[in-house]
C-alpha cells in the first residue's frame, strides 16, 4: 500500500501502520503457506509441539493464541497429514496429548523456509539491524499489554 495516498493523520498514527504492515505480512505468509498446503494454525501448533514438546490441545491453543474449536480441527488436519500423532493422556483420559511426528517436523522446516521468505519481501527496505530492532521494539510494546 501506498501510505501517502492516506490522510496525514492516518500516516502519522503507529497503530494505523502497524495495522497495515500487518496486512501486508498476513498476506505474504498466507500465500506463501497456501502454496505449500498450509495454514498459519499449522505453523503455530506444529511450532508450539517443536518448541515444548507433545501438549494437550487446550495448552496447544493457549500457546499457539487459538481457539479451541479451531485446536481441534487443526490437529485433525495435521494428522490426517502424519505431521502429529494424538494419545489418550496418560495421567486424565478424558484428554488427548498431541506431540509431532518427524515428517511434522520436516513440514515445520519448510514453513520456517516460507515464512522466512515472507519476512524477508515484507522487510526488504529494513537492513538486518533495522529489522532486529523493530522486533525488539514490537515486542516491547506487545508485552507491555501481555
Amino acid at each position: 500500500m501506498e501510505t501517502r495516498s492516506a490522510p496525514r493523520r492516518l500516516r502519522g498514527t503507529p497503530s494505523w501502520l502497524l495495522n497495515q504492515a500487518a496486512t501486508q505480512g498476513r498476506r505474504l505468509v498466507g500465500d506463501g503457506f497456501g502454496a505449500v498446503g498450509a495454514r498459519r494454525y499449522h505453523y503455530s501448533l506444529l511450532a508450539a509441539l517443536d518448541e515444548f514438546g507433545p501438549a494437550s490441545q487446550a495448552d496447544l491453543g493457549r500457546r499457539g493464541g487459538l481457539d479451541r474449536s479451531d485446536v481441534v480441527a487443526t490437529v485433525n488436519e495435521l494428522a490426517d497429514k502424519g505431521f502429529v500423532e494424538r494419545a489418550p493422556d496418560p495421567t486424565d483420559r478424558r484428554r488427548n496429548v498431541v506431540a509431532i511426528t518427524p515428517a511434522g517436523a520436516a513440514h515445520l522446516r519448510e514453513l520456517d523456509r516460507v515464512v522466512g521468505r515472507a519476512q524477508n519481501v515484507l522487510l526488504a527496505p529494513l537492513s538486518a539491524a533495522e529489522r532486529q530492532e523493530l522486533a525488539r521494539m514490537l515486542t516491547v510494546v506487545l508485552e507491555h499489554h501481555g
